[in-house]
C-alpha cells in the first residue's frame, strides 16, 4: 500500500510554532509528529510513503535523512513555494512518476488511529475511481459535510452543509491514478464533490474519532491519546 502525505501547506493556524517548522514536524509526545504518523502507517500495512512537500519542505527531507524511518521507502515531490493545491500536488507527483496505479492520500497533520488494510480492501473491491473514509459526526468534531449510505458517498460538499449531512470526511482517501490524471481541479475537495454527484465516490465508515495537529487543541488531544496506543 502506497500512501501520499500532503505536507506542503503553510500551517497558519499554528503560528508562531510554524514560523520555523513545518507543521508535520511539530513536537508531540517527545518526537516530531511525522515520526508518530509514519510509525502508525508502518504498523498497519503501508509500505511506501510519497511526501508532497512545499513550504519549508527541505526541513522535512532533512529530518528523514537523519532519522531512521519506520517506512524505509520514502520519496519526496517538492512544489517549492508556488503551491498548486492538493490536487495539483498529486498531478505533480504523477508527472514525476512517483504514484502507483492506486494509492492512499493523507494529510501531513492527521493522525488516524485505524487499521488501513480493510480500507484498502474495500477500495479495491469497490472498483470505484476513489474512496473516502467517513465518520458519523453529527456536528461533534467539525461541520458535517457528507451524505453517506451503504458504501457510497451520495454527496460531499464542505461549503454548503445541510440537515442530511450526518457524516464528515475522516481524512483518509484512496484514488486510482487515472482520476487525478484526468482532473483539472486544483483542490481535492472539488474532485470529491464532482465524483459524489456522479455516484462514483465509494465510502468506508469508521467509528474512531480523528486527531490532528492543525490547532492547539488538536495537538493537546493527540498528546493525551498517544500513551494509550498499543
Amino acid at each position: 500500500m502506497q500512501c501520499v502525505i500532503l505536507a506542503g501547506g503553510l500551517g497558519t493556524r499554528m503560528r508562531p510554532l510554524t514560523d520555523t517548522l513545518p507543521k508535520t514536524l511539530l513536537p508531540v509526545g517527545g518526537r516530531p509528529f511525522a515520526w508518530h504518523q509514519l510509525d502508525w502507517l508502518a504498523r498497519y500495512g503501508v509500505t511506501e510513503v510519497v511526501y508532497c512537500i512545499g513550504h519549508q519542505g527541505d526541513k522535512i527531507r532533512r529530518y528523514w535523512e537523519t532519522e531512521p524511518s519506520p517506512i524505509p521507502a520514502l520519496r519526496f515531490v517538492d512544489e517549492g513555494e508556488q503551491l498548486r493545491g492538493t490536487a495539483g500536488a498529486l498531478r505533480l507527483a504523477i508527472e514525476e512518476g512517483a504514484l502507483d496505479e492506486s494509492f492512499f492520500v493523507l494529510y501531513g497533520d492527521s493522525f488516524l488511529p485505524i487499521d488501513f488494510a480493510p480500507v484498502w480492501s474495500a477500495f479495491e473491491s469497490s472498483r470505484a475511481p476513489a474512496l473516502m473514509t467517513v465518520l458519523r459526526n453529527q456536528g461533534r468534531w467539525d461541520s458535517s459535510n457528507v451524505v453517506y449510505s451503504n458504501g457510497v458517498v451520495n454527496l460531499y460538499d464542505k461549503r454548503a452543509a445541510h440537515a442530511e449531512m450526518q457524516y464528515i470526511d475522516y481524512g483518509l482517501s484512496a484514488f486510482r491514478r487515472s482520476v487525478i490524471e484526468k482532473s483539472i481541479e486544483s483542490d481535492l475537495s472539488a474532485i470529491f464533490r464532482r465524483l459524489s454527484l456522479a455516484g462514483e465516490l465509494a465510502g468506508y465508515e469508521v467509528t474512531q474519532r480523528f486527531y490532528e495537529i492543525g490547532s492547539p487543541q488538536g495537538l493537546r488531544d493527540l498528546e493525551l491519546l498517544l500513551p494509550s496506543l498499543p
